[in-house]
């Protein structure tokens, strides 16, 4: 067949709901976009290790710190299965990790936010675990095998992650005065940066439409992205807290919430490489990089020993 019969195919089966498999026959830009989302979405994960990692020896309780580790772990565990499915698609880790490091490949813009109290932990959990479950479950029914296969263990993870941080806030919102308002500024400081981890508006992305025709995704960044506010506002009135939108009112038309619309000047600034800490967290990942370079090397030669004796066995 011909390149265009083959994609007719291609497309047919993504059509019957068919899984696409790593040795299958796929259109390149097909391939390209899956590595690009995997892999933002492995180094997402990755990064998103550093600031809640800063506060595992200042959490405030052995119990806070003892479930905070888990979940830091979990992570770790999310970018390896991710990196794996993305190797897949005939791309070496290494070069993931490069492209990474010299700020080529991108990942989620809320890691470029500091978490300034043991609030912003909380609000990480709840708000943008919250996000990245509303973006991921659909996931689980991409049309790419490994990867579907990877967010089923994933999307689980993320749940618990996201009740721990709303566990967090609500033992705020429920405490003190003073800890109520560490609470409410955690809240109005990740709101925003929250709502732009779906990406742009519909109308501004060039990449949304392909994906959804192929099914790598299953709905719009707009469309998730009202999907999130419906799902918080009820939770965040729950807290005794109150989202920072002076626009939000619901609208018995569309039975959801209109609501303001973020900075996204602020977002592609972001992207850039421009925000709070943009430098900080490729730092931290290159160093960390060079510095396990030793482990890594013990590891192969450890392996390779191994399997020598193996054959000679």
């Amino acid at each position: 067949m011909n390149t265009e019969q083959l994609e007719k195919e291609f497309q047919a089966r993504i059509d019957a709901e068919e899984k696409i498999e790593p040795k299958d026959w796929m259109p390149d830009a097909y391939r390209k976009t899956l590595i690009r989302q995997i892999s933002q979405h492995a180094h997402s994960e990755i990064v998103g290790m550093l600031p809640e990692g800063n506060w595992i020896t200042r959490a405030p309780s052995l119990r806070s710190k003892v479930i905070l580790l888990a979940k830091v772990q979990d992570e770790a565990g999310h970018g390896l299965y991710l990196y794996s499915a993305a190797e897949t698609l005939g791309i070496d880790r290494e070069q993931l990790l490069h492209d990474l490091h010299i700020g080529k490949a991108k990942y989620s813009s809320i890691f470029n936010y500091p978490t300034l109290t043991w609030a912003d932990i909380g609000a990480v959990g709840w708000l943008v675990d919250g996000a990245a479950i509303a973006n991921q479950v659909m996931l689980c029914r991409t049309s790419y095998g490994p990867y579907a296969r990877a967010m089923v263990k994933i999307c689980k993870e993320e749940s618990f992650h996201q009740r721990q941080g709303y566990e967090i806030m609500m033992h705020m919102a429920r405490g003190t005065e003073a800890q109520k308002r560490m609470a409410q500024d955690a809240l109005n400081r990740w709101w925003w940066p929250s709502l732009m981890m779906f990406g742009p508006p519909d109308k501004e992305s060039t990449n949304t439409e392909q994906s959804v025709k192929w099914r790598i995704k299953r709905q719009t960044n707009d469309e998730l992205r009202q999907e999130f506010v419906d799902k918080t506002l009820p939770q965040a009135e729950y807290l005794g807290l109150k989202i920072p939108d002076k626009d939000l009112k619901w609208n018995e038309e569309k039975k959801g919430y209109d609501f303001g619309t973020p900075d996204w000047e602020e977002f592609y600034n972001v992207i850039k490489g421009n925000g709070p800490c943009n430098k900080q967290r490729l730092d931290a990942r290159v160093k960390a990089d060079k510095e396990g370079e030793w482990v890594r090397e013990a590891s192969m030669a450890y392996y390779e020993k191994k399997s020598a004796k193996k054959k000679v066995a």
